[in-house]
């Protein structure tokens, strides 16, 4: 390997292990560390050039959109499907993990199937796909998907030419339907590793045969993958019209307090070893 794309593969090495350091931060920093005005002599660069507190502060601001979004679909009883498909470490569990982070998993959840059972694959491709598909106020993020027919299966010989073509076929008509009964797909974050040339040609003609007004396909670039993380999430939130939902200020009362109640001492046996 040349001299650059070692120190390209080293770069790309720190990043990973940062940015999985930076994945606890995520969910500890401090809002008022964030707003802190930043001396270009305390800027932070990753593997690849964007400042780690303008990451954390942008990603704060876009978490809250989404937060804002969850109650908007709660409220309408929308029902909202977003699929990510791509290559191998592409980052789409990164970029799902950062959307769904600060989010009720009773309204927003993660879809990521196995490998079909034999009955599975005795039924119509799509059956077992419906079954995930949001009820009203629900949010759904598919981590790989049906399109697994056009790609993964596809490239690996897991299906035939003409279940490709039967898919291709039927692909448009079921997410029409999907539109009509007042679903909404969003397919997003298009890469992946394996088998690169000929994944690349099946993805082209995914996209080619797939990609209609109804479920418009999105790709996101992801060298840099906190960039692509917040270029995606800006994305989709453009895509859904989601407006402030006024609530009532919640008003929290005083405590009951019984005067003849004193707590219990706990047994010290039932706590838990103090070793941190």
């Amino acid at each position: 390997m040349a001299k650059n794309g070692k120190d390209t593969l080293a770069r790309r090495i720190e990043a990973e292990m940062a940015d999985r350091f930076d994945e606890e931060l995520e969910m500890e920093i401090d809002d008022a560390r964030l707003e802190k005005p930043l001396d270009e002599s305390e800027v932070e660069r990753d593997g690849f050039g964007m400042d780690r507190r303008f990451y954390f502060k942008e990603l704060s601001r876009l978490q809250t959109e989404l937060v804002k979004l969850q109650d908007w679909v709660v409220a309408t009883r929308q029902k909202v499907v977003v699929i990510f498909e791509g290559r191998d470490a592409a980052g789409k569990g990164g970029v799902i993990k950062r959307i769904t982070q600060r989010l009720s998993p009773r309204v927003c959840r993660v879809a990521a199937l196995p490998a079909p059972s034999e009955r599975e694959r005795s039924q119509w491709y799509f059956e077992r796909y419906v079954a995930h598909l949001p009820a009203g106020g629900e949010i759904v993020l598919f981590d790989r998907s049906w399109y697994d027919r056009a790609g993964v299966e596809r490239v690996m010989g897991f299906c035939t030419e003409a279940e490709v073509d039967e898919f291709f076929r039927t692909v448009p008509e079921f997410e029409k339907m999907l539109i009509r009964s007042d679903r909404k797909l969003s397919p997003m974050d298009l890469e992946s590793r394996w088998c690169w040339e000929r994944y690349t040609r099946a993805k082209e003609e995914m996209l080619q045969r797939t990609h209609i007004p109804e479920a418009p396909w999105y790709v996101v670039e992801a060298v840099d993958k906190k960039k692509a993380r917040l270029n995606c999430i800006r994305h989709l939130l453009e895509q859904i019209p989601y407006q402030d939902v006024r609530r009532e200020p919640v008003r929290l009362p005083g405590r009951e307090r019984a005067p003849d109640y004193a707590r219990r001492p706990i047994p010290k046996e039932m706590y838990v070893a103090d070793r941190y």
